[in-house]
């Protein structure tokens, strides 16, 4: 990975529906690194109705984040099979106790959050659909199924998550600014954070994707800049 060969940890941060899902698939694809999603660790648990999905699935339809031990504990225990990558966690650490935790083990080199303003989110949220079983995405507006109402593999009928409702999303994201501020606050103290302002992903992704290649190279001179667009 880049000149010096060294392993990329990386955290991309950002409320629901602000593009964490596509650009960190679009990132890993681009740049060949490991992807960890908290969702879709969260969502595999549910749907394998384990003990820790079974209690994940109670606060996530109250609109509540996961408590800290035990999305701490889930994700490092995944990070345990990786450790020969590089890598980039995707919607974790949410809270400052995570964070610290997650600094106990690993060095984070980069920190990506996205700045999505509000209404674009509801938005966004209001035309999105999934498909249970995968995890895959859609939206209406710009990545919508070639059937509509239908997965594009499977032909199996697309739901709308109970945390994407308005009453929930709101909650979601209210509790999403109040805990993730001082994690951020954290990362741009270390000198990690980029912050990306804007209200498309695809413009954004240019200059995501600039930042990547001169942190590889470890050449990425303002760490804490803000790019808005």
């Amino acid at each position: 990975m880049g000149a010096s060969r060294q392993l990329l940890r990386a955290v991309i941060l950002g409320s629901p529906g602000s593009g964490k899902h596509t650009l960190s698939l679009r990132i890993t694809k681009h740049f060949q690194l490991k992807r960890l999603s908290s969702g879709d660790l969260l969502r595999d648990n549910v749907l394998r109705d384990t003990e820790i999905g079974v209690l994940a699935n109670d606060f996530m339809s109250q609109g509540k984040l996961i408590p800290d031990d035990l999305m701490t504990h889930l994700t490092l225990q995944e990070l345990k099979n990786l450790t020969q990558y590089s890598w980039l966690l995707c919607g974790f650490p949410r809270t400052l106790p995570q964070a610290k935790a997650l600094d106990r083990v690993h060095q984070i080199h980069l920190v990506i959050n996205l700045n999505v303003p509000f209404e674009v989110i509801m938005q966004r949220l209001a035309a999105r659909w999934v498909h249970p079983a995968s995890g895959r995405v859609y939206n209406l507006e710009f990545n919508p199924p070639k059937v509509d109402g239908m997965d594009d593999l499977t032909g199996e009928p697309l739901v709308k998550r109970e945390d994407d409702r308005p009453v929930t999303l709101i909650k979601r994201l209210k509790a999403y600014e109040d805990h993730t501020k001082p994690v951020l606050e954290h990362y741009q103290k270390k000198g990690v954070l980029e912050t990306f302002s804007g209200r498309e992903t695809n413009k954004l992704w240019p200059y995501i994707h600039a930042c990547m290649q001169t942190k590889l190279t470890q050449k990425c001179q303002h760490p804490h800049e803000e790019k808005c667009l």
